[in-house]
């Protein structure tokens, strides 16, 4: 099943945006049924950063709104994706001035 990008999800927000709400809470509830069922027993986090948290997404996110110093990396990529369509506006030259930090992957993405 694929999470990101997920066409069910993204005709679910559709509805919602024409304004049709039962439709769009139909389909995200057919996404979240399929995702629970998907991944009963499978590894769904996409973050490779060693993390005690690792797959707890309720733990994981309650302590980034506690903190509120980052987000969490799974949600990194929607945000970069955001970040990267406003940085058009410069020539992307707000690379220059970033330097990304070193972090601790888990042992396979090592």
């Amino acid at each position: 099943m694929k999470i990101e990008g997920n066409q069910k999800e993204l005709d679910a927000m559709k509805q919602f945006h024409a304004g049709n709400r039962q439709e769009g809470l139909r389909l995200q509830e057919e996404f979240a049924a399929s995702f629970r069922e998907e991944y009963k027993n499978k590894d769904h986090c996409p973050c490779k950063k060693a993390c005690r948290y690792h797959g707890n997404c309720k733990e994981c996110v309650v302590i980034h709104r506690a903190h509120q110093e980052h987000v969490p990396n799974c949600m990194r990529p929607v945000i970069n994706k955001k970040i990267k369509l406003l940085s058009e506006l410069t020539e992307h030259t707000l690379a220059n001035e970033i330097e990304a930090p070193k972090e601790v992957l888990r042992k396979e993405f090592q």
